[in-house]
């Protein structure tokens, strides 16, 4: 038996993290991932994904320069190149999280791990005691029961299709979420033929319905079939059927099921422990903290919000808790859900912050919006055109004038959607971001401009 200040079980995003603020701060911390540091996302999500992404978007832009000025005679791509490149920073980043471990005296040790309770944890038949518990165990795919899916070697899932010798011909992908439309993006670019098979009226159910449509008209090469649900899977075609009765098969050498993911809550001990959870994850306050004294849960097991860089910021308001708790409350180390952003890495690139106009109107709010469109940039129209679709969404309070949300789809989103979550955790109004100074020409320049386009 031995003692250690907090154990952090998971070693994902907030888990390893969480272990190095805390033990940073001088906490004898210890650390238990049962594979790979750096969890999903480092080893099969976020990483791996923009780097094939940006080999399929570097060979399209290749092939498609004509109009720019810029010929290439006989461009190619070289898949098994481009999993050696997405291999490579795989394992320079994962390298790089172990290393910080060692170096801020991180304990880490590579086993499964169970939640006795407040205090303890055990590893194998050992029982380690702790002043705290900082649950990080993720989530995993969700895989329906679709008939002719289990055993079907040609369905996989987000892990699965990294892990394939050759891109495939036809491509069907059942869900048009984040994942499914940045597989969807990736083999289309390569010249897949790719369908997305959508239950819901649209894609990106998480934004509005005229933003997700603008990232759809930008994939014009993929097939979307919205409204739709899936029979079954038989050896080389899916079966689906439309709301009013009529469907098809569209035939598929590679299925991709991805409807989404779900906290991971089994064989680490939530129920025995005595763990306040249900399905949509554990439960937690705005400070990170279980039902369960001194017992603290951060990134995708809490159900709140499956993104990497949700679990850095919930890892950082635990460990704030948990050193300087009196502190950590005076300086509001608490977390803002609302000001989480979202990105897709597509083609086109999408993002967004705060609310949509749907959610704010569900609220009550009295609810004032505008959207412009792309070629309002400059540099927008210097790099894409006129026609490439694109556009920045705003939605703020009529009443207050307060800023509520930022919807955007064009390049670099992803890269620019920080300022406009700045804006929100300020809570900014219209009028305070009508003052800020957006250097010229860039694409950012489209979120100053949708506040001027609001009409009060």
């Amino acid at each position: 038996m031995s003692s250690y200040d907090v154990i952090v079980i998971g070693g994902g995003p907030g888990g390893y993290l969480a272990a190095e603020l805390v033990a940073g701060a001088g906490k004898r911390t210890l650390l238990v991932e049962k594979e790979q540091l750096g969890g999903t996302c480092l080893n099969v999500g976020c990483i791996p994904t923009k780097s094939l992404l940006h080999s399929a978007k570097l060979y399209k832009h290749t092939t498609s320069s004509a109009a720019h000025g810029v010929t290439a005679e006989g461009a190619s791509y070289d898949w098994p190149a481009m999993q050696s490149w997405k291999d490579g920073a795989v394992k320079t980043l994962v390298t790089g999280v172990a290393a910080m471990e060692r170096r801020l005296g991180v304990d880490v040790v590579h086993a499964s791990a169970s939640l006795v309770g407040p205090g303890q944890v055990a590893i194998g038949s050992d029982i380690h005691d702790t002043e705290h518990v900082i649950i990080a165990t993720g989530s995993a795919p969700v895989m329906p029961a679709i008939p002719g899916a289990a055993g079907n070697p040609r369905v996989v899932d987000s892990t699965g299709i990294l892990r394939l010798v050759e891109v495939p011909e036809r491509l069907v992908i059942i869900g048009g979420g984040v994942i499914g439309v940045e597989f969807a993006g990736l083999f289309s670019m390569l010249g897949t033929t790719t369908t997305v098979i959508e239950l819901l009226p649209e894609i990106l159910p998480f934004a509005d319905a005229d933003v997700a449509a603008a990232v759809r008209e930008g994939m014009p090469q993929v097939d979307f079939q919205l409204g739709c649900r899936v029979l079954s899977i038989d050896e080389d075609k899916v079966a689906y059927e439309r709301a009013d009765g009529t469907g098809g098969t569209i035939p598929a050498d590679v299925v991709l099921v991805a409807v989404g993911r779900r906290p991971l809550l089994e064989g680490w001990g939530a129920t025995e422990s005595g763990l306040d959870f249900s399905p949509a994850g554990v439960r937690v306050d705005d400070r990170m903290r279980t039902n369960l004294p001194q017992v603290w849960a951060v990134g995708d097991v809490t159900g709140r919000v499956l993104l990497a860089h949700a679990a850095y910021r919930m890892a950082e308001v635990a460990a704030a808790n948990i050193l300087e708790p009196h502190r950590a409350a005076a300086d509001g180390q608490v977390m803002r859900w609302d000001t989480v952003p979202w990105a897709v890495y597509g083609e086109p690139e999408a993002a967004g912050v705060g609310l949509t106009e749907g959610q704010a109107r569900s609220r009550g709010l009295n609810v004032v919006t505008a959207s412009v469109p792309g070629y309002m940039s400059g540099r927008f129209v210097a790099e894409q055109g006129v026609s490439t679709p694109g556009l920045a969404k705003v939605v703020a309070d009529r009443d207050s004038g307060r800023l509520l949300g930022f919807q955007l789809v064009g390049p670099y989103a992803s890269e620019y959607v920080w300022g406009a979550a700045v804006a929100l955790e300020s809570e900014f109004t219209v009028a305070d971001l009508r003052q800020v100074v957006v250097p010229h020409p860039t694409v950012a320049e489209l979120v100053r401009e949708a506040t001027w386009a609001l009409k009060f």
